[in-house]
């Protein structure tokens, strides 16, 4: 197994600068939105970032926010690099913007990078039936575990512990092995859902250590022994720590 900076991403996935034209939205667990501000710190052009659910109202982290822009707005705006679009702000949570708007600013905007989900902070999930809000025209979606997740009781370290049980066969107070992480992260009913058609589906673990390498690389291979030409990517999780500014 290969760790992977968090600064390296996009040019391991092959997002390189000169790479084309990226609508990425990233769903799961742990480190969605460290992953949506890396890639939008290493592609160039006119970026958008935005949710389609909700995200913390502090995490445009220093960039232009623009909220409930027109069309035209999110040009100008993204002209000089990457900007942060809300629909709005309700207390402490920046609220999503619709799919549909995300497909028109893709027409409009180089790149397009997407928080896409949420996991109430745990570093596993699998989705009710109205979640992930990914646009049609995504040509990325990356589903995300935390390697924090892996041997945590379900209840625990699971956002919807009773959808992973079921998909699972296994009770909520079971835990987490890579076997029962891998039965989620193929589900059609759990990170394939609302994978749009000619998508591509990458699996990322964040937050690797030292300690967390065995059972990635056991997550890893048991994607792999079911799925062999799905990608996956392990990030270190001192350089999420460090990009971040505060532990995870």
């Amino acid at each position: 197994m290969d760790l992977v900076a968090l600064s390296d991403v996009a040019a391991t996935l092959g997002l390189g600068v000169d790479a084309g034209h990226h609508h990425v939205a990233i769903v799961g667990g742990g480190g969605k939105t460290t992953l949506v501000h890396a890639l939008g710190r290493q592609l160039g052009g006119r970026r958008v970032l935005t949710c389609t659910t909700k995200m913390g109202h502090d995490q445009h982290r220093g960039l232009p926010l623009l909220l409930d822009p027109t069309d035209d707005e999110v040009v100008v705006a993204s002209e000089v690099g990457a900007v942060m679009v809300w629909h709005g702000v309700e207390g402490h949570k920046a609220l999503g913007v619709e799919p549909e708007a995300c497909d028109r600013w893709f027409e409009l905007v180089d790149h397009v990078l997407i928080e896409a989900d949420g996991s109430r902070r745990r570093p596993f999930k699998a989705p009710a039936g109205y979640e992930p809000v990914v646009p049609s025209t995504a040509t990325l979606m990356m589903s995300v575990i935390g390697a924090d997740a892996l041997g945590g009781l379900i209840s625990e370290v699971c956002h919807r512990p009773e959808i992973v049980a079921d998909l699972t066969g296994a009770g909520i107070e079971s835990r987490l092995d890579p076997e029962l992480a891998a039965t989620v992260l193929l589900h059609e009913r759990g990170a394939r859902r609302e994978l749009p058609s000619g998508a591509q589906l990458t699996v990322v673990v964040t937050k690797v250590t030292d300690a967390s390498q065995a059972p990635v690389e056991a997550l890893i291979g048991a994607l792999g022994a079911q799925e062999p030409e799905l990608r996956t990517l392990a990030i270190e999780s001192y350089l999420i720590e460090a990009e971040q500014g505060r532990p995870r």
